[in-house]
Parts: C-alpha cells; structure tokens; sequence
C-alpha cells in the first residue's frame, strides 16, 4: 500500500472544524448535482452541541490556507445518533476545495477482516498539523455501522476520512473516524481498538439530496409548463404570500 500517495490524494479534501467547545475533522463528501451546495462529512459529537446551541463554528481548509466562518444560519447539519455520523451542508466556492470526490465504498463490499486502512485528521496533540494513521480492520460490527481497527484515534481525529485502496478501484472512502476504546482490564490503560462509522449515512444523505434535487427540478418543469396567467382586468388581492 503506497500510502504517502494515498495521502497526498485525500488531503485536499480533508478540514479541521472548530467549535467553540472543541475540535474535530471532516472531509468533503457530496455535491448536489449543479454543485451549488457541498457536504462535509464528520462525525455526530464534533458537531452536534455546535448546532443544538446555535454556536458558531470554523471549517479550515490547510492545503488552501482558507477557513470559513459558519453563523448557525450559513449552514444545514444532518446528524444521525445511531451512527455517530453528521453532514454540514455549506454553499460551495468558499473553501479551497476541490471540485470532484474520492467515490465512497459501496455497501454492497464491505471491507474484509484483516484489510489495512488508513485515516487523517488533527489529533489534539498536535491540532495544527493533518496527521495520518493506519492500521488493520479487526471485526466488522452491523449492528452499530462500524469497523473495529487495530490502530489509535487520538481526540481531533474523530470524523476523519478512512480510506482503502485497490489497484482496481483506486482510493475509496469507507468510514470515519468515531471513537478510540482502551483497554482498561488490567486497571490502567492498555492499546485499544478504533472505531470507525461505515459510509451508509453518507450513502443515504447523498440518495436525499438527490431527490431534493430531483423533486426541485420537477418542480421547475412544470412551472414552465403552467398557463400564461390571466391579463384579465381583475383586482388583484389585497395581500399575497409565497413560501
């Protein structure tokens, strides 16, 4: 696995998010289909106190050199408790960005016991610096949409991009980074396991903004199909609203 170009692949997409109670990572996920709008996938925790208290937060791109200051009105978080997973809808062009995606892992392949993987993210010892890990998939978990990992999460890292590549199918995003569980059996902390979130959230997000989009367009079409209105000489009401 050559995984200094892996590396140099998924950085550009990857962003530190900052909260006035943190931080984490995410990493671009998604486009609606005339690119007007862009997903950054991360995990639930990093984000959800954030929006629950309407609490601004920064998205900083570090291969641009840009950030972006989020109000809570600038953005739209689709969050999902039973997976740990969160999607922060922002308007593209504002972060350095690129313009195409790392294709996520379909569902119908999950990875195979023994895999080896990788992730990036900001790890709180070193917040301002994209710092990679890697390790090996121990046990895949249905139940909870998760992989345990043979390999260490440090705090930051939770919602970075796990990757997987194949010279066939090139480099795929199959999960994010959610949590790092200890072993604490002998009384002290002993190396754990990582856990990382599947790409089903991610999957069914981009399967919603499809039929947004969809549904928008339809929309459209049969406006423009809809009769000239009336020139008639009626009085118009006296109050009009639009939603």
């Amino acid at each position: 696995m050559n995984w200094n170009t892996i590396v140099d692949k998924v950085s550009p997409y990857v962003v530190k998010i900052d909260t006035p109670s943190g931080h984490g990572t995410g990493f671009l996920c998604l486009f609606n289909e005339d690119k007007s709008f862009c997903g950054i996938a991360t995990a639930r925790h990093v984000v959800s106190y954030a929006d629950t208290w309407q609490q601004p937060m920064r998205l900083e791109h570090y291969q641009s050199s840009s950030n972006l200051f989020l109000k809570e009105s600038d953005r739209v978080i689709w969050l999902d408790s039973d997976t740990d997973s969160a999607v922060i809808l922002i308007h593209t062009g504002q972060l350095g960005l690129p313009e195409t995606l790392i294709p996520l892992l379909p569902m119908s392949t999950p990875l195979v016991i023994g895999a080896e993987v990788g992730w990036l993210g900001f790890p709180a010892v070193a917040p301002y610096s994209l710092c990679f890990f890697s390790g090996n998939i121990s046990a895949r978990q249905e139940w909870r949409h998760a992989y345990l990992i043979d390999g260490v999460a440090i705090n930051g890292v939770s919602g970075g991009p796990v990757m997987y590549s194949t010279e066939a199918e090139g480099v795929q995003i199959v999960g994010s980074i959610s949590a790092y569980v200890s072993n604490r059996a002998g009384g002290e902390a002993l190396p754990g396991l990582a856990i990382a979130r599947d790409v089903s959230y991610l999957h069914d997000t981009i399967s919603k903004i499809k039929s947004l989009d969809e549904a928008s367009k339809q929309k459209k079409e049969q406006k423009s199909q809809e009769p000239a209105a009336s020139t008639g000489s009626e009085n118009p009401p006296a109050t009009q609203t639009s939603f």
